[in-house]
This record gives C-alpha cells, sequence and structure tokens, in this order.
C-alpha cells in the first residue's frame, strides 16, 4: 500500500458545518440594496450588503463570510465589475480546500451574459428586476447550495469509510506478515543432509501466508519421512490450518508427533498416520470445510525403499540417474473429506544416483499468457533437464516453471522437496 502508516492512519478532516442562509447583496446603488433587501427579508432570510466589491471581499474574506450561502451582485460598479468580483470569490474558494460553494447571482441590464458565465458565476437577474423571478432564483439557488453541502457530507462519509477499511487492511497486512514469519517458522530447514541422501525444500506462497507445507522428520531407525500438503484454498484460514499440521508433523518434542502414536518408539506407516489424522479433521474438534491432500513417504537411507501414502496430491515423481522420469503413485481421495474412508500405501525404490520429487498442484497447474497450464507432462519435461544435486535441481524446476508463466508471482502456492538418494557407504 502507497503512503506511510502514519499518512494511512491520519483521518481524512471533517467537511465545513451548513451553510447558513444569508445572502449578500453588492450594489454601489443604496436603493436597489435596500429594495432587494426588503424583498428577501421578506422570504425569512438574513441580508447583508455593501456598496461595492472591495467591500464585499472583505466580508467574505472575515469571519461573517462562512455565513453567506448565496451571493446577488450588481454588473455595473465601479473599480470592480460583477464579473471581477465573482472572479475573486472563485479565486478564494480555490485557495481554501475547506471552503464551501457560494452561489453566484448577477444582476444585468443587458450585458452579455457568457461574460458573466465564464467568471464563475452560476445565474443572473435581468433589469429592471422582477421579483417574483427573484424569489424564484433565491430559492433555486438555495436549493443548489443545500445540495451542495448535502454532497460534501456525503462525500466525507465516503472518505471516512475508505479510511477506516485503509486502517483494516494496514493492520491485517501487518498481521499477515507477523503470520508469513511464523509459518516460516514451522517450516524445516530448507535443506538437510543425512547419512544417505541430501535435500531440499521450496515455498512460494502466491500472498503473504499460503496453504502449501513440505517438510522431513528424522525417523530415527534409519529412515526419513518426506511429507508434502496442500491444503484446500488461500488466506489465513488456509494458513492456520497449515500451522495446524505443522505442528501435527513436528519430533522435536521426544517424538510425540503424529508419526509416533501415543508415545510410541516407532512410527505408524505412512497410511495409518494419514487415516488418523483424517480422523482427527473430521473429529469434532475440527468444525472446519477446508480439507487437504497429502504425500507422506518413508525412505530406507540404507536400502532405497520407498514407502508412501498418496492421498489426492500429485503423484511422485522418480529421476533417475541416467535422467528418466518416472510417476508414481495410485492417488487416493484428499483427507478431511469423507469420514472413515481408507488409505492406500504403495511402493517403489531408489538406487544411488536417484532423486524422488514432492509436489503441489501449484506447479503443474501454472498457466502461461494464453490460460494454458503446464501439466505434469510440462512438469516431466522440466525435471528431466535438472542435474542431480538438490539445490540447483530446485532453482532449475522453480525458473523453468517461471519461464513457462512468464509472470513475476505465481497464482497459487508452489512448494515441493526434491531428496536426493546417494546411499550408505
Amino acid at each position: 500500500m502507497d503512503g506511510s502508516a502514519a499518512d494511512l492512519l491520519q483521518a481524512p478532516p471533517p467537511p465545513p458545518p451548513p451553510a447558513a442562509t444569508e445572502i449578500l447583496v453588492v450594489d454601489d446603488s443604496a436603493a436597489q440594496r435596500h429594495l432587494l433587501r426588503r424583498v428577501i427579508e421578506r422570504m425569512g432570510l438574513t441580508v447583508r450588503e455593501a456598496g461595492n466589491a472591495a467591500d464585499a471581499l472583505e466580508l467574505m474574506d472575515g469571519a461573517d463570510g462562512a455565513r453567506i450561502s448565496l451571493v446577488i451582485s450588481d454588473w455595473q460598479m465601479p473599480d470592480m465589475d460583477g464579473p471581477d468580483l465573482c472572479r475573486a470569490m472563485r479565486a478564494q474558494e480555490a485557495r481554501d480546500p475547506a471552503a464551501r460553494y457560494v452561489y453566484f447571482v448577477l444582476m444585468t441590464a443587458g450585458a452579455p451574459k457568457a461574460g458573466g458565465l465564464d467568471a464563475g458565476a452560476d445565474d443572473y437577474l435581468a433589469r429592471p428586476i422582477d421579483l417574483t423571478e427573484l424569489r424564484a432564483r433565491v430559492r433555486a439557488g438555495l436549493r443548489m447550495v443545500g445540495m451542495q453541502d448535502d454532497l460534501l457530507h456525503r462525500n466525507h462519509e465516503v472518505a471516512t469509510t475508505l479510511h477506516d477499511l485503509q486502517v483494516i487492511q494496514h493492520n491485517t497486512n501487518q498481521d499477515l506478515i507477523e503470520a508469513r514469519k511464523l509459518q516460516r517458522a514451522s517450516l524445516p530447514p530448507e535443506r538437510a543432509s543425512f547419512d544417505g541422501g541430501t535435500l531440499r525444500l521450496r515455498l512460494v506462497t502466491s500472498g503473504p501466508v499460503g496453504g502449501d507445507l513440505v517438510g522431513y522428520a528424522d525417523l530415527g531407525d534409519g529412515r526419513v519421512a518426506l511429507y508434502s500438503i496442500d491444503v484446500s484454498g488461500h488466506g489465513i484460514a488456509s494458513a492456520m490450518l497449515t500451522g495446524r499440521l505443522a505442528e501435527l508433523f513436528s519430533t522435536w518434542k521426544d517424538r510425540r508427533s503424529v508419526l509416533f502414536p501415543g508415545g510410541a518408539t516407532e512410527p505408524d506407516p505412512p497410511e495409518a498416520v494419514v487415516a488418523r489424522i483424517n480422523e482427527y479433521m473430521m473429529g469434532p474438534t475440527m468444525e472446519t470445510d477446508l480439507y487437504f491432500t497429502i504425500v507422506l513417504a518413508y525412505l530406507d537411507l540404507a536400502t532405497g525403499a520407498v514407502e508412501f501414502c498418496q492421498a489426492g496430491h500429485p503423484h511422485p515423481l522418480i529421476r533417475r540417474a541416467d535422467g528418466t522420469v518416472e510417476q508414481v503413485g495410485d492417488g487416493g481421495p484428499p483427507v478431511g473429506l469423507i469420514d472413515g474412508i481408507g488409505f492406500e500405501r504403495c511402493g517403489t525404490a531408489l538406487a544411488p544416483g536417484d532423486a524422488i520429487l514432492l509436489y503441489s498442484d501449484g506447479l503443474t497447474e501454472c498457466e502461461d499468457t494464453w490460460g494454458d497450464m503446464l501439466g505434469e507432462e510440462g512438469l516431466l519435461e522440466i525435471l528431466q533437464g535438472v542435474g542431480s544435486d538438490p539445490g540447483s535441481a530446485i532453482d532449475a524446476i522453480e525458473g523453468g516453471v517461471r519461464g513457462f508463466t512468464g509472470i513475476a508471482e505465481f497464482e497459487d502456492d508452489v512448494s515441493m522437496l526434491f531428496f536426493r538418494y546417494d546411499g550408505r557407504g
């Protein structure tokens, strides 16, 4: 948002108070002023008089000027005529943004009316004055002034509402910035090395916070758990569920995570873990319409064996050491949609030099400028061209996707985890 916080939080100034219905008559003829005064006062209005333009400007520039809502001025006057007086008054209004618009009526005995209107006059009266017409034009002018006052106050209401919304948006953005920090803190380090492999992970949110989660955990039995999660929707609610899932998968407190049931020292199989989370999502404590997809994989660092559960998530991709790419997995339903549903376990194996890629559909559903999605085939092609180094591979995949879309920002969260299996010894 443009502007500093101080500028943002500054409320708009209030509009001027409603105009008093006082009329200023400007004429070098005292008789004419007296006649006009008597007619207008019979309408229940207060009238002030000025014998020349200089006196009129002085009165308008003083404290009493704020009470004048309509000016009736003669066209022909010494020193400064009516159109020049009107120009000077309009200049005063322009110098003061808080000044109220004053309705200006010129009296003329035949002068070109266009000149007065060009000077800023709103209306005119022909001499000799028709008193019925005078009263009608005064009433019309006061109606215009009332409409102007009403418009000013309505504009102020709109400006105040906009200011309040900007303050709310500003505070929300500040909260989202802090939420982003907390969400990033829930992720494990983006690079890790094990006795048997190396990994890198990447999370690019489409907004301040996102609904994707990638991570890993040492299972303590020669295996490492890898997971990729994509929560439905976008924004704060999805990010909050992502944070809760990150807490469930955390193993920093004596392995008390969703991977280890009841404080056990051995982890549950991946399909049992996913089923338990589905039960949690469908339980009474989680009253939400959100759901998520997941791939949870256990990789044996000694043998390269991989067993995993795929629940609605994109298929894991295996990049063999010779550059070929394989798609593995049988699909499965998302988590948090169907109560009591079962989940299946799949298996594959990695040889030294092979790598596994877990990713969210934000990669394959990226669109180019024509609206065509990258798709799984496009991602397979990008993956075939990357190197074996996990860091370089992650950078190359993100760069390939950005090159396909041709835009600076992704429309959906993008997350991926690249693990290269080296084999022990």
